[in-house]
């Protein structure tokens, strides 16, 4: 199922409002370079275990680790979060009643959001700016 869902439509929840343009006048790559340096990379996982802790108030995660076998359903919150913040883990998050997958790969910046309904992507909206990040949809053709 995951195979199919990395097809499907996608969002990104990520600290800039936006798409930064390839031909952008400002210094991406020296600010991404910033934000994965510590402590600020350490902040952002903090941010990003908060956002998908909160997420589990409202939906199953079944939580697993790329190119690993196996997931855990609902695992405890402080494991999770060890996962994200204190261990940095590569995270592949399936919403089983939802046929959705948020994706967190050390090292970016950002978190992939694939095949979210309307209702989940509202929600995540919300998680997202009391996270002090931001949800948008990328052109078709950039990932």
């Amino acid at each position: 199922m995951i195979e199919t869902l990395l097809t499907r439509p996608y969002w990104i929840i990520d600290i800039l409002p936006a798409q930064v343009p390839a031909d952008s006048a400002g210094q991406y790559f020296a600010v991404e370079k910033y934000f994965l340096s510590e402590p600020r990379y350490t902040d952002l996982r903090q941010r990003y275990a908060e956002l998908l802790l909160k997420l589990n108030c409202y939906y199953d995660l079944e939580v697993g680790f790329p190119g690993k076998e196996g997931s855990r359903l609902n695992p405890p919150p402080e494991k999770l979060h060890a996962w994200l913040v204190r261990e940095h883990r590569d995270l592949c998050v399936l919403l089983p009643g939802e046929e959705a997958l948020l994706t967190l790969d050390h090292g970016d910046t950002y978190m992939t959001v694939y095949n979210p309904g309307e209702k989940l992507l509202a929600l995540l909206g919300q998680l997202a700016r009391a996270s002090g990040l931001f949800l948008w949809q990328p052109a078709v053709s950039d990932k």
